[in-house]
């Protein structure tokens, strides 16, 4: 089995721990990001960074949807981590200074272990491609939260 891996990267007006604070509030903010593919989010622990664990479905396809179960870490003070306790999926939040003084560059990272053989060829070529798309919006949907309030 190959490691699938997807990486998504946005500068946003916004300093990074205005950023962090934002993804890592799972009880408010966090589900207004998500765009029409995550659905029946619950928040099952916590809600606020460390410690918090929510469930979602992640509608891939019409056809595939995965059930995630996220565990919450912050490992370091530029990091979000979310670590499916379903499978070997795990997705990092990283907010670091940007390139302009009040920006931030925000990184959405998902690996996991593909499938082997046909099916996993296909899942490295094609579940990069989608997930790009959901994570550009997840990122469009966080810099307008951080860089209006919300509005």
């Amino acid at each position: 089995m190959a490691q699938v891996e997807v990486v998504t990267q946005r500068e946003i007006n916004a300093e990074p721990d205005d950023v962090l604070d934002a993804i890592a509030d799972y009880r408010e903010v966090h589900p207004r990001l998500l765009p029409e593919q995550f659905t029946d989010y619950e928040v099952r622990e916590g809600g606020d960074g460390e410690g918090t664990v929510v469930f979602f479905r992640l509608h891939a396809t019409a056809k595939r949807v995965r059930e995630c179960l996220m565990e919450v870490t912050e490992p370091d003070d530029h990091t979000v981590v979310e670590t499916d306790r379903n499978s070997t999926l795990v997705t990092t939040f990283t907010a670091v200074p940007g390139s302009v003084k009040n920006t931030s560059s925000v990184t959405i990272r998902s690996t996991w272990d593909g499938a082997p053989g046909i099916g996993g060829f296909f899942e490295r070529i094609f579940a990069p491609r989608g997930l790009n798309g959901f994570y550009e919006q997840i990122l469009a949907n966080l810099a307008r939260e951080v860089e209006t309030g919300g509005k």
